[in-house]
C-alpha cells in the first residue's frame, strides 16, 4: 500500500550506470531496482560506507537540490563529486506537490553558509550569518527558518553539529513539520532522532536494504549496551 508521500519510492535503472562505477561494489545498494518509501519520516541507518549517503544524496538532486546542499534556488559547486546514481534515479512522485524543501549536509555545510552570504550580498538582503554562529546554532537556525508545511526535506547526519539537547529540538522540529505534511529522509547514526514516533526505519546493514524496528538499530544497540555495562565494556577494549 502506498501512502500519500510527495515521494512515493525510487526506480533505479541500472543500464545507466557504467560497468565499472563504484556504485555497484555498494553491497546495499548494487541490487535495489525499486525501493519504497511509505512514512513522512525515513531513515537511513547503517555502517561507514554502507551506501546511507549515497542514496539520499541522489535522491535529493533528482528531486532537483544542489549536490552541495541548500534550496532548489542554490546553484553552485565547489567540487563536484557527487555520483552518477542520480541520473539513474526515477523518482515515484504522489498526487502532492511540495512547497518548499531543503536538503542539509553536514560535511558541505561550510559551502553552503558561504554561498548564502553571497547570494545574500547580490540581493542586497540581510544574511543569515551562518558562518557567525556555532555550527549547531546554525544547523538549527535552518531548521526554524526553512522547515516549513508541505515541505520535501532531506537530511544528511544532521546530528554532527547538535548536542543531545539540540538533537531533542530538531525532533521536534521535524515532527511539527510532519504533522503539517511534509516528508523527510534522514541519514543518521543519533538514536535520540531515530526515536521520532512511526518512522520507517531502513537498515543497509547485511548486504541490503531492509525495514527495521528502533530496537534493533545499531545506534540504538551500541548507545545501550555502553549506558547498561560501561564498565565492563571499557575494561574489554581498553584491555584494564
Amino acid at each position: 500500500m502506498m501512502y500519500d508521500q510527495m515521494i512515493q519510492g525510487i526506480q533505479i535503472n541500472w543500464e545507466k550506470i557504467p560497468p565499472g562505477s563504484y556504485l555497484r561494489n555498494i553491497d546495499a545498494i548494487q541490487h535495489v531496482k525499486n525501493l519504497e518509501f511509505h512514512k513522512p519520516v525515513t531513515f537511513f541507518v547503517g555502517e561507514n560506507g554502507s551506501g546511507k549517503s549515497t542514496l539520499l544524496e541522489a535522491i535529493a538532486v533528482a528531486a532537483g537540490f544542489n549536490p552541495e546542499g541548500g534550496t532548489k534556488n542554490y546553484n553552485f559547486s565547489t567540487y563536484d563529486s557527487h555520483s552518477e546514481l542520480c541520473d539513474a534515479i526515477r523518482l515515484i512522485r504522489g498526487v502532492r506537490k511540495a512547497g518548499w524543501g531543503y536538503f542539509l549536509r553536514a560535511e558541505s555545510f561550510y559551502n553552503v553558509a558561504t554561498q548564502e552570504e553571497e547570494y545574500a550580498r547580490e540581493a542586497w538582503i540581510p544574511s543569515e550569518n551562518l558562518h557567525k554562529k556555532s555550527h549547531g546554532e546554525s544547523f538549527l537556525s535552518i531548521a526554524q527558518k526553512h522547515f516549513r508545511p508541505n515541505g520535501m526535506y532531506f537530511l544528511d547526519e544532521p546530528e554532527a553539529a547538535l548536542s543531545p539537547q539540540r538533537q531533542l529540538t530538531l525532533l521536534m522540529e521535524i515532527d511539527r513539520c510532519t504533522k503539517e505534511d511534509s516528508q523527510f529522509m534522514i541519514v543518521t547514526h543519533s538514536p535520540i532522532l531515530l526515536g521520532i514516533p512511526d518512522a520507517e526505519i531502513l537498515t543497509f546493514d547485511d548486504g541490503s536494504i531492509h525495514r527495521c524496528e528502533y530496537e534493533e538499530t545499531e545506534s540504538y544497540q551500541v548507545t545501550e549496551m555502553f549506558i547498561k555495562h560501561r564498565e565492563q565494556l571499557l575494561n574489554r577494549l581498553l584491555e584494564k
